[in-house]
């Protein structure tokens, strides 16, 4: 019975929201276009996820969804690469170029704003990516198409549908009471 309330709750919100004001229309929109909530991975994560792609000194890493940056930023600090972050959110653009600009990274990491659906990743070594199923089912078949052989992907707990990981890494525990899962798919044409 509370199963079907909240299914009706959930009804009645969605209706709500049809009938906003075309401004919140486009806030809907635009919140739609974003293809998972920021949700910052912990730093072991990071280390374990470049650890994964055995980044190598000098090659391009492209995050997609770089959230702060910290991908990027460790990628270039601690591994030496050519790194790039792609992010939808203005302010999280801002916040992560600022902090890249602050360690001193700018000739090393950077951080495009725009749609990574959109993007050219053609140069990319490694990819990193922190998706949601469905956003990795829309990536997937751009990253088919442009990536070389030999590319390395690793994505953070939601696998590529269709793909199989070359390697799996649990992570029992990230040090604030969460576990992880970490795949990763080397491009093969």
């Amino acid at each position: 019975m509370n199963r079907r309330r909240l299914v009706c709750a959930l009804a009645a919100l969605a209706g709500a929201a049809g009938a906003r004001a075309p401004q919140k229309n486009q806030e809907a929109k635009k919140e739609a276009e974003k293809l998972a909530p920021y949700l910052p991975t912990p730093k072991l994560v990071v280390e374990r996820m470049l650890q994964l792609a055995a980044v190598k000194p000098g090659e391009k890493l492209f995050d997609l969804g770089s959230g702060d940056g910290r991908i990027v930023i460790m990628a270039a600090q601690q591994f030496q690469a050519d790194a790039t972050g792609v992010e939808l959110d203005p302010q999280l653009v801002k916040e992560s170029a600022e902090q890249i600009h602050r360690l001193g990274l700018d000739a090393k990491a950077r951080i495009i704003q725009g749609d990574l659906l959109q993007q050219d990743y053609s140069a990319a070594d490694v990819l990193t990516v922190y998706l949601l199923p469905s956003a990795n089912d829309k990536l997937r078949p751009i990253l088919e198409r442009q990536l070389r052989n030999g590319t390395r992907i690793v994505a953070h707990d939601f696998l590529f549908r269709g793909w199989i990981a070359e390697r799996e890494q649990y992570i029992e525990s990230d040090g604030e009471g969460r576990s992880h899962t970490l795949y990763l798919y080397v491009i093969h044409k």
